[in-house]
């Protein structure tokens, strides 16, 4: 279990396969801000709802500067199913051995009915133009979670 992000950080750059397998990288889009999300599960009732708040708000994010990037541990192949079944605008990577989600500090130990498990950490991490960490925003709830961000950052 890795140490959770601080602002000024510099996020650590990565490369993963997007829904259609092409290669996405965080140092491609720098000059820009990033919004990196961590979820658990593509196809599931929370993710869904946070992937399509997203999805219902990429043009106001992407008109304020913002590129958003989704991260979970499925497979692509998954990650087509989800984007195609919720036509879903996002850009959904996967990292299935959560080197990613570790390094972000978004894999660790979680609590569930009395039971401590490890799973993804359901996180956001907000990247400034230059690669460094402006928020890192941790256990966040699926819903109203966009218009949390929207509101925070004043767009």
């Amino acid at each position: 279990m890795s140490e959770r992000l601080q602002p000024g950080d510099v996020a650590p750059d990565f490369t993963l396969p997007d829904a259609d397998g092409n290669e996405v990288s965080l140092s491609a889009h720098k000059g820009r801000k990033v919004i990196v999300y961590f979820y658990p599960a593509a196809l599931t009732p929370g993710c869904t709802k946070q992937a399509c708040d997203f999805t219902d708000n990429l043009s106001l994010l992407a008109d304020a500067g913002y590129d958003v990037l989704g991260i979970s541990p499925d497979a692509p192949e998954k990650l087509g199913k989800f984007r195609e079944k919720e036509n879903l605008k996002v850009t959904l990577l996967a990292d299935p051995d959560k080197k990613v989600l570790d390094a972000y500090g978004a894999f660790g130990e979680k609590m569930n009915y009395g039971k401590t498990y490890l799973g993804v950490i359901r996180s956001t991490i907000i990247v400034d133009e230059e690669g460094k960490v402006e928020k890192a925003l941790y256990n966040v709830r699926a819903t109203g979670h966009v218009a949390k961000i929207i509101k925070d950052l004043d767009i």
